[in-house]
C-alpha cells in the first residue's frame, strides 16, 4: 500500500482508538516489580576489527518447539547472557559482568506457549503497510520516536538520548559491523533552511519549495557509545541468541523528539485482538517512514511471532501496544519489543528450517538490562 492522505490515515487511527475503547478497565499496564542487575565488574578489551557486514537474514533461531527441549536457565545462565560489552566512539571497548538480583518464576515466563498455528513468511496479498509522507503527521508523536541507524536499520528513541535497536544492526555474532565506529542515528526534521543568496538575503522561492515539498529530511546525530548483551555473541546462548536481539545506543546530544517509554506484557494474544504495532524506514521506500500493525499470530518467553508486513531496513523497529493506565482513563503507547525481522526457524530441534516475522519481547530481565543501561542506577529500574 502507498502513500495515503493524511485526513484518511487520521480516521483509520481514530477509529482503531475508539475500538479499543470498547475495551474493558481490565486492559490495563500491568505494574511489575522487576530484578535488578548490578555491576559486578568492568574490564578493557581489545578494539573490534569492525569487518562484519549486515546478515541478509538470520537463521539457526531456536522455535517455540525447539525451546521445550532445553532445560531452563539458571540464575548463572542469565547473568552470563544478561553480561554485556560497550564499544565507545573512539573505537575502544568493554566487557561488564553483571549479577541479578530480586528474580522469581513470575519474571521468567515459559517457552510452552503456542497457537499451533504457522504460515510461511511474506507480504500477504495487498501490502497493508502505510507511508507515511506528510510532514505533519511523520514529525508528529508516536512516529516521531522512529530514528534511521546508519547501518540500515530503524529503531526507537526510549530516552531522549538512548535508541532502543536489533543487535544484528550493530553485531553480526561475531564481529562489530563496518561503519559501527561512526555510527549516526538519523531523526526526521521538517525542512525549516533557508538558501542564502548574498549577504542577508533568502532565495524564496527554494526555501518556498522546501516547505511546500511536505517531505521531512533526516538531522544526523553521532552515537557516544553503544551496548550489546552477551547473550546475542556466538557461542554464548547458541539457538536462543535471537531472543537477545536488541541493543541501546547512547547519543552525543539529545534531539528535541519526544520518546516512548518502554512497557511489559505477559501476553499480547491475551489482549484485544493482539494487535501490535511499529513503524520503521524499509529499504524498498527510502527516505520515507512506513507504519504497519497486525495481530500476534505466536509467542514464547522470549519471542513473538508475527505477519506483518515488512522490508529490510525495518529491523529494529519499536514494537509497541496502547493500553490504559492504572487508576485513570488515560491510554498511553509502550515499547513492548523489538522487531527482529525475518529468520529462519529450526521448529523441532531436528534441523528443519522455516521462516517468519520476529519480534523480542521485553521481558522483566531486559527491561531491568536495558533501564540499568539507560540511568547507571538500579534506584530507577525497581518498577515498569
Amino acid at each position: 500500500m502507498g502513500p495515503i492522505p493524511l485526513c484518511v490515515l487520521l480516521q483509520m487511527m481514530v477509529l482503531a482508538v475508539a475500538a479499543d475503547n470498547t475495551i474493558d478497565d481490565q486492559y490495563t499496564w500491568p505494574q511489575w516489580k522487576v530484578p535488578l542487575l548490578r555491576r559486578k565488574r568492568t574490564v578493557p578489551l581489545s578494539s573490534p576489527n569492525f569487518l562484519a557486514h549486515p546478515p541478509d537474514e538470520l537463521s539457526g533461531t531456536c522455535g517455540i518447539e525447539c525451546q521445550r527441549h532445553l532445560p531452563s536457565p539458571t540464575l548463572n545462565d542469565l547473568e552470563k547472557l544478561l553480561s554485556y560489552e560497550t564499544v565507545y566512539e573512539n573505537g575502544t571497548r568493554t566487557y561488564t559482568s553483571v549479577s541479578v538480583h530480586g528474580l522469581n518464576e513470575e519474571m521468567v515466563w515459559s517457552k510452552n506457549a503456542s497457537s499451533n498455528s504457522r504460515h510461511k513468511r511474506e507480504v500477504y496479498g495487498t501490502d497493508t503497510r502505510f507511508t507515511i509522507t506528510d510532514k505533519q503527521y511523520s514529525t508528529k508523536y508516536p512516529f516521531s520516536t522512529s530514528v534511521k541507524i546508519s547501518t540500515g536499520c530503524s529503531g526507537v528513541l526510549i530516552t531522549p538520548k538512548h535508541v532502543l535497536t536489533a543487535a544484528h544492526c550493530i553485531h553480526d555474532g561475531t564481529d562489530y559491523l563496518d561503519g559501527v565506529q561512526k555510527l549516526r542515528v538519523g531523526i526526521l526534521k521538517e525542512k525549516t533552511r533557508r538558501g542564502k543568496e548574498g549577504k542577508g538575503k533568502y532565495r524564496k522561492s527554494r526555501s518556498r519549495r522546501s516547505v511546500e515539498s511536505g517531505k521531512p529530511s533526516f538531522k544526523w546525530t553521532k552515537v557516544k557509545q553503544t551496548q550489546v548483551p552477551k547473550g546475542w555473541f556466538k557461542g554464548v546462548a547458541d539457538g536462543l541468541a535471537a531472543d537477545y536481539d536488541y541493543a541501546v545506543l547512547e547519543l552525543k546530544k539529545a534531539p528535541k523528539v519526544k520518546f516512548m517509554d518502554l512497557g511489559i506484557i505477559p501476553s499480547v494474544k491475551e489482549l484485544p485482538a493482539g494487535r501490535i504495532h511499529f513503524s520503521g524506514f524499509d529499504d524498498d521506500r527510502p527516505g520515507n517512514l512506513v507504519y504497519r500493525f497486525c495481530s500476534v499470530s505466536e509467542e514464547s518467553s522470549d519471542l513473538f511471532y508475527q505477519y506483518c508486513d515488512a522490508k529490510p531496513g525495518s529491523s529494529g523497529s519499536g514494537v509497541y501496544i496502547c493500553l490504559k493506565e492504572p487508576g485513570k482513563k488515560k491510554w498511553k503507547r509502550k515499547i513492548i519489543g523489538v522487531f527482529s525481522g525475518h529468520q529462519w526457524v529450526d521448529v523441532n530441534r531436528n534441523g528443519e528450517q522455516q521462516d517468519y516475522n520476529v519480534a523480542v519481547r521485553i521481558t522483566p530481565l531486559k527491561y531491568a538490562q536495558i533501564c540499568y543501561w539507560v540511568h547507571g542506577d538500579t534506584s530507577e529500574c525497581r518498577a515498569a
